[in-house]
């Protein structure tokens, strides 16, 4: 080991490994295999967890952009992820996002929006929208999902999410099964988990939506909508038992697509 990382302490050894990245940090820790102090030896363990991580993870953003590359490759040139949120919900909107990503900037984290920690997913909204070429956001109330149904309202919200987008995308990749919502569209199965700008768009459409029932919890506060965002938590169910719905809440609610259950 040389003389300067020999006179460190651990504590300062660990804090070099955790700012040293990429070849720096694989040279870092091949002069630190000679160091013996316990500290030491467990730092460099942590370093060489986070490094493969790392290295997994950009693995897994790299093979998330690979569908957009193959649309551009077959001459798409603006290709746009399409995902909605809030299908599930008792109350608030149904909320759909279109997003168009570079696929040279990669972002790294994108994944289902369910799969993330809020704060994550608050952080990846933000990076979304400092990156990406275009973001579509629409919503579709309560009262319009009871006065159409819930399938006529998700497809407007998504439709609505893609006329946003400047410049206008010339091919579209949803999330399950097929919308018709744009000609050509290729539909992926978990495609918010596997494709870089349906997850974006998981993320975008999630984040704002939240923001939507934290709104509504100032000033309905019986529901828990700051906790629960509409959906249909066991305190939610009995604040509706205990109290009746709120304007927020949808009449004709049904849990998936059967008949109306809840009101």
């Amino acid at each position: 080991m040389t003389e300067s990382l020999d006179r460190l302490t651990v504590a300062q050894i660990r804090t070099r490994l955790n700012q040293a990245e990429g070849g720096a940090l694989t040279r870092l820790l091949g002069v630190l295999d000679q160091d013996e102090r316990a500290g030491v030896v467990e730092a460099c363990r942590c370093a060489r967890a986070r490094q493969t991580a790392r290295t997994r993870e950009a693995e897994r953003t790299k093979g998330m952009y690979a569908l957009e590359r193959e649309l551009h490759d077959a001459g798409f040139a603006v290709v746009a992820g399409v995902d909605e949120v809030g299908r599930g919900a008792l109350a608030g909107p149904v909320t759909a996002a279109a997003v168009i990503l570079a696929v040279d900037v990669p972002i790294e984290g994108l994944n289902d929006s369910k799969k993330l920690s809020p704060a994550r997913r608050e952080e990846l909204a933000v990076l979304i929208h400092e990156r990406a070429i275009a973001v579509g956001i629409s919503h579709v109330p309560a009262d319009e999902i009871d006065a159409t149904g819930l399938a006529a309202a998700l497809r407007k919200a998504v439709l609505c999410a893609i006329e946003q987008l400047r410049p206008r995308p010339d091919h579209v990749v949803v999330d399950g099964l097929p919308m018709r919502v744009h000609s050509p569209e290729t539909a992926v199965v978990k495609g918010d988990s596997k494709v870089a700008a349906v997850a974006a768009a998981s993320i975008v459409a999630k984040v704002a939506r939240d923001a939507i029932m934290r709104e509504a919890a100032l000033s309905i506060s019986l529901y828990g909508f700051e906790v629960n965002k509409g959906y249909g938590t066991a305190e939610h169910l009995q604040a509706v038992v205990d109290h009746g719905p709120s304007p927020l809440h949808r009449r004709t609610f049904c849990g998936g697509g059967g008949e109306p259950t809840l009101f």
